[in-house]
């Protein structure tokens, strides 16, 4: 059978198909037995998790400190409200202890050989990627601090972007939204190998020290818990990216994010929106989009955009609001309350004005670092 693939990179957690997640952990010395009791403990309950259809725990017979556990998932959306919540974050707890090193990879099942699992469906057919892991971070500061913070992390020394023969750091954007940091990263290879290689380098870690007393939640980076639970909480992962394949590699063109704030337990369903409409952009030729990435957790959603000419010359096409009363669905979704002053969805140029992200630094390698 010959599967033709659509022209256009792409990326989506929204397609409906189930989540096989795989990740290998490698344990600290004797710590087999506390690791296999912590993991008896909570397997039960991540088993009454919305979603949660099966796992496994493997161990090595070539390396008895390695593990292996594989789930599988009804669909990406319900896996990510779990691994984001709080409880995931209490639940691993016992079993972070033990680990010295790990690795997660998420995959959507496109193809099964033999007896079908019950719940979810598969993906219908294969994307077009581009070679790179996309994600972001966020917390938030002190309001009083904001432009020391923005000076701090404008200033920085980026690290070389080499991380090894496999992965290397492509680009670092940072953008502000009043007292809100987002950082959002693109690698080319593997990002769990990428993220603890910047967290290591000098430059990075004096920065990170530096913007410690504007925090709004205290962290001690020289505590692993502390560190872990920190960035586990400030993950904003990728669930969404588009663009259309022959103009993906165009020539410069302008960098922006919008920050969305859903209405409470409304943000899988406004990034979900955010989604299908970027998508049905990609397939207007003179869109001033080139590309869209939704990025998600709990109800904080942020859009990362890259326009040809100015932000604000098509309003509606730069907030993915493509039809016919797509601004009354945005409004429905969205939490006006959470900016100032109130933001209306029926009123574009006007919502595009209050979501838009203050950019603070955009670093990009070069093709040859």
């Amino acid at each position: 059978m010959t599967i033709s693939l659509p022209e256009r990179v792409s990326q989506s957690a929204f397609d409906g198909s189930r989540l096989r997640v795989v990740m290998l952990v490698d344990l600290h010395d004797g710590t087999q037995k506390r690791f296999l009791d912590a993991y008896e403990q909570i397997r039960h309950h991540v088993a009454a998790t919305p979603g949660h259809l099966n796992d496994q725990l493997c161990q090595s017979f070539e390396n008895p400190s390695q593990w292996l556990i594989t789930s599988e998932w009804a669909s990406a959306p319900q896996f990510l409200d779990w691994v984001n919540s709080e409880a995931h974050i209490e639940q691993i707890r016992p079993l972070s202890a033990c680990i010295r090193t790990t690795s997660s990879m998420r995959f959507n099942v496109l193809r099964e050989t033999g007896e079908r699992v019950t719940g979810g469906s598969v993906q219908h057919a294969p994307r077009l990627g581009d070679d790179l892991v996309r994600h972001a971070l966020t917390f938030t500061v002190r309001p009083d601090s904001v432009e020391q913070v923005a000076k701090i992390l404008a200033d920085y020394t980026a690290p070389a972007a080499r991380v090894d023969d496999t992965t290397r750091l492509c680009r670092t954007t940072l953008f502000m939204h009043g007292n809100r940091v987002v950082r959002t990263v693109e690698v080319k290879g593997d990002l769990t190998k990428a993220l603890r290689y910047v967290a290591r380098q000098p430059e990075v870690r004096a920065v990170e020290e530096a913007i410690n007393p504007y925090l709004e939640v205290d962290r001690d980076l020289d505590d692993p818990d502390s560190a872990r639970v920190f960035f586990t909480r400030a993950a904003l992962p990728a669930v969404h990216h588009v663009a259309a394949h022959d103009r993906a590699a165009a020539g410069a063109v302008d960098r922006h994010a919008l920050y969305y704030r859903a209405k409470p337990g409304q943000g899988t369903a406004l990034a979900r929106f955010l989604a299908q409409q970027a998508e049905d952009a990609a397939d207007i030729p003179k869109s001033p989009v080139l590309s869209s990435t939704v990025f998600q957790r709990d109800d904080i959603v942020v859009r990362l955009i890259e326009v040809d000419g100015p932000l604000d010359a098509d309003p509606a096409a730069a907030l993915a609001l493509q039809g016919d009363r797509k601004a009354a669905v945005l409004d429905r979704l969205l939490d006006s309350t959470a900016y100032e002053p109130p933001a209306a969805a029926a009123q574009p140029a006007q919502l595009l004005a209050r979501t838009g992200m203050r950019l603070i630094t955009d670093r990009l390698a070069a093709p040859d670092a």
